[in-house]
């Protein structure tokens, strides 16, 4: 059982949002969240810190780079019992995450858009989302990772029954769910691209 004390939000899809972050926040667990969730967290009055004050690192290159940083991702990446992993977090003063909570673009509406053009799909692609998504299922021994809306229910479940902690078997059954996400993603993009003219240089 792993107890959640830090999460990140990254969240398209709003639904049921307040309510978790409600329930994690009765846990003192601290959220740190993407401008446009960390923005819907405050109008519900939920504290929450940006991912560009907690990198230090504000979003760039018109919001293509947000969540790409070390801070980030050696949080969800590291193994918690591995002495170097501790080593080197410590070095950076860099803190673990235990829960990521990201649901990405509906790339099937996007796909759908009557009109749409390669490059204005090209920019609906999911960067860092995806990245953050892929780095906490593949450390699902210490990480939990919630990719619809439909998993919060799960979790609060888990988290109220075993004083803010995640079962070993739900994190697992939530990475092979994460990693399905991103490979739907992806294999709805690569078609869709097969079937289209390639755009002018």
């Amino acid at each position: 059982m792993r107890r959640i004390g830090r999460a990140i939000f990254s969240c398209h899809n709003k639904s049921g949002l307040v309510d978790f972050a409600r329930t994690l926040r009765s846990f003192k667990v601290d959220i740190i969240s993407t401008e446009g969730t960390q923005r819907s967290l405050a109008a519900a009055g939920i504290e929450s810190t940006e991912v560009a004050a907690y990198t230090g690192v504000r979003e760039f290159l018109g919001g293509r780079v947000k969540s790409l940083h070390p801070k980030v991702h050696a949080g969800l990446l590291g193994l918690r019992d591995n002495k170097l992993h501790q080593e080197e977090m410590n070095t950076f003063g860099y803190p673990w995450v235990d829960l990521l909570a990201v649901n990405l673009h509906h790339i099937e509406d996007i796909l759908k858009t009557p009109g749409i053009t390669v490059d204005e799909v090209i920019e609906q692609v999911d960067i860092g989302g995806v990245a953050m998504i892929r780095s906490a299922a593949k450390n699902f021994r210490y990480v939990a990772v919630a990719t619809q809306p439909n998993h919060y229910p799960l979790l609060i479940h888990e988290m109220q029954a075993h004083e803010g902690g995640v079962s070993f078997a739900t994190r697992f059954r939530l990475a092979q769910e994460a990693f399905a996400e991103t490979a739907r993603f992806d294999r709805l993009l690569a078609e869709w691209l097969e079937r289209s003219e390639p755009p002018k240089e």
